[in-house]
């Protein structure tokens, strides 16, 4: 009697401190009531509602709980063996972090602010953007290390704003990452005519697209890997192109000592677009150049997809988070900067087509340089970028349907999993995607490019908007439970400032992102291209807003912030402390 009187008080004392765990429930129910797994501490009658007793089962790697009493039945949703596997370590993290927003955005994108709003314009809007995505990436950390699950951020829209935003916001995300999936096959084979046109463009996309399929069906360990020797080929390139910029700016290339060379003449402030008026055309570059850079930070947010897979990502989600601002310094400012000085903004080859790299700025500073052999190295960088641009495309698209279906906002067939954890028909799900690459090989690549691009980017947009959004109202969920941040596993500096600070500006960005569809003559078919991921968004958030019918947003009381977050605080995490030299050496660098 003795024991079982102590267990009772241990269990109620554990109920009370955490509360219990559910997944997504029906949404009527709880308007009128209390949602399960979220009960207000200081409600004391609340207690002794929803008794749950979880138990681990097994530790590092794999998370399978025996769930028992009041609310773990199997319509519920508790979490099974039939779920993805936490394989990823933290050195995967931290170098699909490091390398994960490396891509043709930089590799490619950066010619059009260079030519627009010129080295120093582009170099303040690309800064910019760099303090959203600092401040983004900063409220995803803390929400991901406190509740590390699988897709976290759209399932973040749907526990703390409303189903509706969570379907809207996780369908957006997906329809993003597939459309990008084509983008980048269609891109893969422009990449290899740098080289040779005798292969067919559709020989290109059919190869790759069967075999970054197939390589999506590995277990996440082996994605894990693959991506971390891609990103560490991506890291080293960059860092290695910035010790090369530095020489031939020092007078090592052809050009002799270039400095500030083209800062004067032609000048720091590109021509400027649409207007004749001088100062506002170059202030109208700016804010195009300012876009830009937004579609080239996206995916920083990456690294909250892999929270519901990594081995801990207690420790290994805000070591990756830490490094945002390296990277952006690195790899966006650094790179940029030294581009500015090695290419002026009115240099032709940043607007010829012969191939899709040869606006490449990267490869432009090098011949600029006259370096022979290094273009086609470097090409070979890029190519290598967009294969695992890809890879990682099918990859996160399969895991926002796999989150999507796991909080019942798609069809449940699409949270199967192989014995492996892959959510195997997502991956197909996704992957179909692929067949719209063959539209480059009928139309114009750069008018495709362009359509493809501006659909998925607003898209992306969004993500940063309700992550923000999402933050803010789990910090206003904590305080209302009496939860102070500082005992979180990740604390996000200086919150809640920006989190306001990135919600205001990506709202202002979506608005107005499409501004030259309408100046200086309103064009339809580019508004159309601009808006047409805003209108999309609508479209799906009122069609589940009249499925719910929810509310617009959740009351404070009734934001879950404890579904799978119990689960995890009952892990006992194991680290495996790196013992040769090599994985010492990795563990410091990823």
């Amino acid at each position: 009697m003795t024991n079982s009187k102590e267990d009772a008080d241990i269990e109620e004392k554990h109920m009370y401190n955490e509360p219990v765990t559910t997944l997504f429930h029906d949404v009527e129910a709880s308007q009128t009531h209390h949602r399960r797994g979220s009960i207000p501490l200081k409600d004391e009658k609340s207690k002794e509602l929803y008794p749950l007793r979880s138990f681990p089962t097994r530790v590092n790697g794999e998370d399978t709980f025996s769930m028992e009493d009041g609310i773990g039945d199997e319509d519920e949703g508790e979490v099974q063996n039939a779920e993805v596997k936490r394989e990823l370590k933290q050195r995967h993290i931290g170098m699909i972090a490091l390398g994960g927003t490396i891509g043709t955005g930089l590799f490619i994108g950066l010619s059009t602010p260079l030519t627009n709003a010129g080295p120093v314009g582009a170099l303040i809007s690309y800064l910019f953007m760099g303090s959203l995505a600092y401040s983004v990436t900063q409220s995803l950390g803390e929400m991901a290390t406190f509740i590390p699950v699988t897709s976290s951020f759209t399932v973040f829209s749907q526990r703390f704003l409303s189903p509706a935003f969570g379907a809207a916001n996780g369908y957006m995300y997906w329809f993003a990452w597939a459309i990008t999936f084509a983008l980048e096959l269609s891109v893969v084979g422009q990449v290899i005519q740098f080289w040779t046109y005798k292969v067919p463009l559709a020989a290109w996309i059919s190869i790759f697209w069967v075999i970054i399929t197939i390589m999506n069906l590995f277990p996440v360990k082996y994605y894990g890997e693959f991506e971390f020797w891609v990103a560490s080929i991506k890291v080293l390139a960059i860092i290695g192109f910035l010790i090369y910029c530095f020489c031939m700016v020092c007078g090592a290339g052809v050009t002799g000592p270039v400095g500030f060379r083209y800062w004067r003449n032609p000048g720091a402030w590109g021509p400027g677009i649409i207007s004749k008026d001088k100062n506002e055309g170059r202030f109208l570059g700016w804010v195009s150049s300012l876009i830009n850079a937004a579609f080239t930070f996206q995916g920083t947010e990456l690294v909250g997809i892999t929270a519901g897979e990594a081995a801990n990502p207690r420790k290994s989600v805000p070591r990756a988070i830490k490094k945002v601002v390296f990277r952006i310094l690195t790899f966006y400012i650094g790179s940029l900067l030294f581009i500015g000085l090695l290419v002026p903004y009115n240099d032709p080859k940043l607007t010829q087509s012969t191939s899709y790299v040869s606006t490449s700025p990267f490869i432009i500073a090098i011949e600029n340089s006259g370096t022979k052999v290094l273009p086609h190295i470097f090409n070979a960088v890029i190519l290598t970028t967009i294969i695992s641009a890809a890879n990682s495309n099918i990859y996160v698209g399969s895991r926002i349907l796999f989150g999507l279906s796991k909080n019942k906002l798609a069809p449940k067939f699409l949270s199967r999993t192989s014995k492996g954890g892959v959510p195997y028909i997502a991956v197909f799900v996704t992957a179909a995607f692929g067949a719209l690459a063959y539209m480059e090989t009928s139309t114009g690549g750069d008018k495709v490019f362009e359509w493809l691009l501006n659909i998925t980017g607003v898209a992306g947009f969004f993500a940063w908007l309700f992550i923000s959004i999402s933050h803010i109202r789990f910090m206003q969920a904590l305080k209302y439970r009496g939860i102070s941040r500082d005992e979180l596993p990740f604390k996000a500096k200086l919150m809640p400032g920006l989190a306001y600070y990135a919600a205001t500006f990506m709202t202002i960005i979506i608005i107005i992102q499409g501004f030259t569809a309408f100046a200086p003559k309103f064009n339809g078919v580019s508004f159309a291209a601009a808006y047409i991921s805003v209108f999309l968004f609508l479209a799906v958030w009122i069609l589940f807003q009249c499925i719910f019918r929810c509310r617009f947003i959740w009351k404070i009381g009734d934001v879950d912030i404890d579904s799978d977050r119990r689960d995890i605080e009952a892990i006992v995490w194991e680290d495996h402390e790196p013992k040769t030299f090599w994985d010492k050496f990795w563990n410091v660098v990823a």
